[in-house]
């Protein structure tokens, strides 16, 4: 446990360090931060922070730049005193987001947008399993004699569309018909109940083809909706960090992305369980592999239940962690609201 004077100077540390991504001085703290001691302590303060593992210096003539440690002890430091904004501008644009976002994967991809220009860093946002959501209505709309849209809404306002083509001409009336039949049949159930059931009305439906038609392509649906539907935004902010300037130190995090599995695991290990009030933060080797270990990782998670989403910023260890934690806590709140 750090003494407040030196959690000052550690902190003091950090602002200078990710504000210039230089390593800091005593005499840049002592000129630019209002510590309230002499020259001589605030050094033998910063080696004692050296001492412990909260710092380290590049080079024997160099200033001292925070280890993850560090970065750990300024982190519980600004959530234990509850020095986080309580206001942001990031709050009330994602709540404008809401009243102008018809579809949670239209506000979901504006919610990365946003995040990532907020925090200037990656962001992702993990849409929640669609398994647990109720359908709400279904509509097909004639295309063409030999062409459909079949369109789904669940209750908490999603909306998918598939293009149906049928083997056989379908008039308007038989559209309506099965219609009002899936509707009937179908509708205030999960898609968890849905994948089961339509596999029994296509095994006694069979010799009715449009019907066949139109099930096999909802259960295709569903099982393409049981996989991560993630929406990042950012890379090109990652790539304008010094820490990143060589491309090759980005190319774990382009895995990751590009690795459905590893991302769910990444950041599920790294968000809440519990819908804590502050996300959860795992800096540089906490991340559970020397791959990441330059990067850090801010995630919470939002809905209820089985259907949870993850919203998360992903960033260099030197980020603003006040400002990425007030975001992503800001956007799950807001996103918690929309389950």
């Amino acid at each position: 446990m750090l003494s407040d004077r030196r959690q000052r100077v550690l902190g003091a540390l950090i602002e200078e360090y990710v504000s210039r991504a230089l390593p800091v001085g005593s005499r840049t703290l002592i000129e630019r931060y209002p510590l309230g001691v002499s020259s001589a302590t605030v050094r033998s303060e910063l080696s004692r922070l050296e001492d412990d593992g909260y710092l380290m210096q590049p080079h024997t003539s160099a200033g001292r730049v925070p280890t993850d440690a560090g970065y750990r002890a300024f982190v519980d430091d600004l959530i234990q005193r509850d020095l986080l904004p309580r206001d942001s501008f990031y709050s009330h644009a994602v709540k404008e987001l809401l009243e102008t976002s018809s579809e949670l994967d239209e506000l979901l991809q504006q919610v990365s947008f946003d995040l990532s220009r907020f925090t200037d860093c990656l962001s992702v946002v993990l849409a929640p399993a669609l398994f647990d959501f109720r359908l709400k209505q279904i509509s097909l709309v004639s295309l063409s004699p030999f062409q459909f849209l079949c369109i789904l809404v669940t209750e908490d306002g999603q909306v998918f569309n598939r293009h149906i083509y049928s083997p056989d001409e379908v008039d308007t009336d038989e559209l309506a018909r099965l219609q009002v039949y899936l509707n009937q049949v179908l509708c205030g159930k999960t898609l968890r109940e849905l994948e089961q059931l339509l596999s029994e009305i296509l095994g006694s439906a069979l010799h009715d083809s449009l019907v066949s038609c139109c099930v096999s392509e909802i259960i295709y649906f569903i099982q393409e909706g049981s996989g991560v539907r993630s929406h990042s935004l950012g890379m090109s902010s990652l790539l304008q960090k010094p820490e990143f300037a060589h491309s090759q130190s980005l190319i774990p995090v382009m895995h990751m992305l590009e690795d459905d599995a590893l991302l769910l695991e990444i950041l599920d290990r790294s968000s809440t369980t519990d819908g804590g009030e502050v996300p959860a933060v795992s800096i540089g080797r906490e991340n559970g592999t020397d791959a990441l270990s330059g990067v850090s990782v801010v995630a919470g998670r939002f809905g209820s239940g089985g259907s949870q989403g993850i919203v998360a910023v992903i960033g260099p260890t030197r980020m603003d962690y006040s400002r990425v934690i007030t975001a992503v806590q800001c956007a799950r709140d807001v996103l918690h609201e929309v389950q």
